[in-house]
């Protein structure tokens, strides 16, 4: 197999699904990324605190490579709590000596968010061999500091999601308010595409931490608003909007926050690049930005700051080919002033080689 480069692989990354069969495309990038599997990859330990287990049922629906490639000849996915076969105190010793054995070298995967509330005993991982308990709060202050690379994945993880939506008595919390901020790379989504967290993994392993955006998510992915390339973008340009399911027209009236949510999602595609969200008349829920779910409720009823086009304009020739040029600006006047702040923004001096 041929090796690929960096600018090579976040071709792959950004392209689309649609018009050139990314699945295939895909399967030499991450065949190259993980070939280095026999000489020994990092282990991967895969944790879950607040969540549906939604984003592990998602990686379990990948497709190039599948499931059954991805844990028997690609990754070592050492640890994972609805994977691993121990049970009871084995659990926890086992995960505590994976981690000490391979201290600055394995990767953390976390799901779900982090439950503050009573110490974290709201969500209590196991007992060690002394008999103690073990909350998620205690393991991630075990062990976090020893990996090399730590990813947040979904939407609960990064930024608390619906686990952390009022009332919250929980006091969940995403996993940059409880670790270093810059050394969590987010991967949200409600759930994320399967290609975000094999694609992440395998940029890891090749060429250490992606590009990220000011809220640490990778930007091959999370670059561009989903407005920009909406199949249906056209009749927002010329303002023409359904007033009820199942019309054509933008489906901004009936919710749609496509305008301030960042994501591939409609040139990647989803279940096998056969549809999205969208594309089965449901507007975007914003699932993969900070202000979801609490500021994108109610899902189905327009945002007021997010504002129409004011005047009907020839529509931009957006689709979904590779390469097709977006509208300049539609971002800042469309969702600049919207996020909340739930989590400070950071700054990150790499700029994107492609």
């Amino acid at each position: 197999m041929a090796n690929i480069d960096r600018r090579q692989f976040l071709k792959l990354c950004t392209a689309s699904a649609a018009a050139v069969g990314l699945s295939q495309l895909w399967v030499p990038a991450i065949g190259e990324a993980y070939r280095k599997a026999a000489g020994g990859n990092p282990p991967i330990i895969w944790i879950q605190g607040s969540a549906c287990n939604g984003c592990s049922t998602s990686l379990v629906n990948t497709v190039h490579p599948d499931m059954r490639e991805l844990l028997s000849e690609i990754i070592d996915l050492s640890f994972h709590p609805g994977l691993s076969s121990g049970a009871g105190n084995l659990f926890i010793d086992g995960l505590y000596r994976i981690a000490t054995e391979n201290k600055g070298k394995f990767i953390l995967v976390v799901e779900g968010a982090i439950p503050l509330a009573h110490k974290g005993a709201l969500n209590t991982i196991g007992e060690d061999s002394s008999g103690k308990a073990v909350t998620l709060i205690d393991l991630l202050k075990n062990i976090s500091g020893s990996a090399r690379f730590i990813i947040a994945v979904g939407s609960c993880a990064s930024f608390g999601g619906i686990s952390a939506a009022e009332p919250n008595y929980a006091e969940c919390v995403g996993l940059e308010k409880f670790i270093e901020v810059n050394k969590v790379i987010n991967i949200p989504g409600c759930p994320p595409h399967p290609d975000w967290i094999v694609g992440t993994l395998a940029h890891l392993l090749l060429y250490g931490p992606p590009v990220l955006d000011d809220y640490g998510r990778p930007k091959m992915f999370y670059g561009g608003l989903i407005h920009n390339n909406c199949p249906r973008r056209q009749y927002f340009d010329n303002s023409i909007f359904a007033k009820n399911f199942g019309e054509d027209g933008c489906l901004l009236y009936l919710g749609c926050k496509g305008p301030l949510a960042h994501g591939d999602c409609p040139t990647r595609l989803w279940n096998s690049t056969s549809s999205w969200c969208v594309d089965v008349n449901a507007p975007c829920i914003g699932c993969t930005d900070p202000s979801f779910p609490d500021l994108t409720m109610p899902f189905y009823k327009r945002m007021p700051e997010i504002k129409g086009p004011g005047i009907t304009s020839t529509a931009d020739a957006i689709g979904i080919g590779l390469g097709v040029a977006t509208a300049a600006g539609l971002g800042a006047h469309l969702a600049g002033n919207y996020f909340t702040g739930r989590i400070g923004p950071r700054k990150h001096k790499e700029e994107e080689d492609v």
